[in-house]
């Protein structure tokens, strides 16, 4: 069983439960300048060549649903991490190049225990 997420911000605390659908042990891959008509769907198309690929999520405004510009990349392999950030960074995915970094997010479980580091390159 995988710890509950707690998200925190504004002075508010919450579990995510959208972030329980990550892997625990991935390189998290920052796709920055991304253009609204790009979707979960073409940000994945464009990473799937990555044998180690896992997922791709754009991030949208509850409310309008509108891109807010920016998503991540889940990769479980070091080798295609490496790659994807040399290959992918400054490319065309939908209308835009995208700018991609390393992610430094990491999860911490609803105790506030860290529960992954994030890779430095």
């Amino acid at each position: 069983m995988k710890a509950k997420i707690a998200r925190k911000a504004a002075g508010q605390e919450w579990e995510d439960p959208t972030l329980e659908e990550w892997p625990d042990n991935d390189y998290r891959i920052f796709c920055g300048d991304l253009g609204n008509e790009v979707t979960d769907e073409v940000l994945a198309n464009a990473f799937k060549k990555y044998s180690t690929f896992v997922k791709a999520k754009v991030v949208r405004d509850k409310k309008t649903l509108k891109s807010k510009g920016f998503g991540f990349v889940s990769i479980l392999g070091q080798d295609d991490y490496i790659k994807a950030m040399r290959e992918m960074d400054g490319k065309y995915v939908g209308n835009r190049p995208i700018k991609l970094k390393r992610s430094d997010w990491v999860a911490k479980s609803a105790n506030s225990k860290a529960i992954k580091k994030p890779f430095k390159m």
